[in-house]
């Protein structure tokens, strides 16, 4: 029994002990909180985090030590509070800059660019992982005065699309009053290498072509002068000079009602101005083609369908007259059901902007170089498999299979004869109705509701 309370004793005391030294502790805390929330160095973590990504053999370990600043002797890194009132994707501690990035990508494996339509990946998810990863954005999209140049869809590439967005900067101290006070239009001398800090992360068919500092007035979107795209194809047995004539038809203000997909909730304007329209060889081939749109804007799916229709010209399959037909929407209200061509070989060569030039450093073009170059080799061992696969077919199957088997041709139906899609007009009225009965129901069920208050109440 004494030996029990001799026990209840010396617990009593550790514990009372174990409160004092608690309170010393919690007192210490609040010593380091002050000191940690009045600290503004954060040079050690800039200098750290600018190093450089395209660094394939960094590791992901060492990336993680590096961006913490917290090496053991040992080489294991040592466990590290999160201190409080020090938030990392605070941006309040960082210069920003308004800055407008050139941007490439193959576009075949992703769910088009932007990022509203919740299918991954696409080009912009991707492009927002890389500058979370990288820190050089810190915070919400919405604060970053984010735009777009194009709005490219599922399968189609890009060479010269443009955002422009606020990133991280270390020129020079953060002002905290409007946006416009808070961007940094100074020298870019001794700037981040965006360029290649990007590149280091991004995926193999994503690279970031060239930066610069922008006004704080610029939007991607709306201070773009001009776009124009590239499509790509085969000459094979297409009428090239009926195409050549016929492509000038397209070109002035037009409404291109019947080249596209119609947004009738969105968009009420379908007037848009082509300035110039191309065909010609690719590289001097006598085989791989290509067709230059140059606009100030174009509608969804524009380009892919005035392509659908000037190869039915090529084809013989169409005049060129039909051109003039479609673009008459007074003639053709209802746009006739035609396939789109593919998106694959639709490609957005350039966004056009006032003194807008973009920079690269030596060491970020070498690499972009280097990398391009093992992507194109890359691409043409693929198309030597496949060539090979082509070869291996001996003729004396190749005549076999074509005796047994006939290939079904359909008879053309010319587009002016075809079935038609609701017009502008018909699409509209059919919204206003759909809401004026959506309005009515909502308004019956509120009648209701009162009714039976009313009869409740009696």
């Amino acid at each position: 029994m004494d030996n029990q309370s001799e026990l209840i004793m010396e617990l009593r005391s550790k514990l009372s002990s174990f409160e004092i030294r608690v309170k010393e502790l919690e007192a210490e805390n609040a010593k380091l909180k002050s000191v940690v929330s009045g600290c503004t160095c954060r040079q050690e973590v800039e200098e750290n985090l600018d190093t450089d990504f395209s660094d394939k053999k960094l590791s992901s370990i060492n990336l993680e030590k590096l961006k913490l600043g917290n090496y053991a002797h040992n080489g294991k890194r040592k466990p590290r509070k999160k201190l409080a009132d020090y938030n990392l994707n605070c941006m309040n501690h960082h210069s920003q800059r308004f800055v407008a990035l050139k941007i490439m990508y193959f576009g075949l494996r992703f769910y088009g660019f932007a990022s509203e339509a919740h299918m991954d990946p696409t080009v912009e998810s991707e492009l927002f992982k890389a500058l979370q990863k990288t820190r050089l954005v810190l915070g919400e999209k919405k604060d970053l005065h984010y735009s777009r140049c194009g709005r490219t869809d599922k399968g189609v590439s890009s060479v010269g699309q443009v955002v422009a967005l606020l990133l991280r900067s270390k020129h020079k101290e953060p002002r905290d009053d409007t946006f416009e006070e808070s961007v940094d239009e100074g020298s870019d001398e001794g700037e981040l290498d965006y360029v290649r800090i990007l590149n280091g992360v991004l995926p193999d068919d994503i690279r970031v072509l060239g930066w610069r500092h922008a006004p704080a007035n610029f939007s991607a979107r709306f201070s773009c002068l001009s776009r124009e795209y590239r499509y790509f194809f085969w000459r094979e047995n297409l009428d090239i000079l009926a195409m050549e004539s016929s492509c000038k038809r397209l070109i002035g203000e037009h409404d291109f009602r019947n080249f596209c997909k119609m947004d009738a909730v969105n968009v009420h304007n379908y007037k848009r101005r082509i300035t110039s329209f191309d065909i010609c060889p690719c590289n001097g081939s006598d085989q791989l083609m290509l067709m230059k749109i140059k606009g100030s804007a174009f509608l969804w799916h524009q380009v892919r369908c005035m392509v659908a229709v000037l190869f039915l010209v090529g084809q013989g399959l169409e005049s060129p007259d039909v051109l003039d037909a479609l673009l008459d929407v007074d003639q053709t209200p209802r746009k006739p059901q035609y396939k789109m061509a593919s998106e694959m070989p639709l490609v957005l060569h350039t966004c056009e902007f006032e003194d807008l030039n973009f920079k690269c450093s030596s060491d970020a073009r070498r690499a972009l170089q280097l990398h391009l170059e093992k992507e194109c080799w890359s691409y043409k061992l693929q198309a030597a498999i496949f060539q090979e696969a082509l070869l291996s077919l001996s003729s004396t199957n190749a005549s076999v299979m074509s005796s047994k088997i006939k290939k079904k041709v359909s008879s053309h139906v010319p587009l002016m004869s075809r079935p038609t899609e609701p017009s502008y007009d018909e699409r509209r009225a059919k919204l206003t109705n759909s809401t004026r009965s959506q309005h009515k129901s909502v308004a019956v069920k509120i009648k209701w509701k009162q009714l039976e208050m009313d009869h409740l109440q009696i």
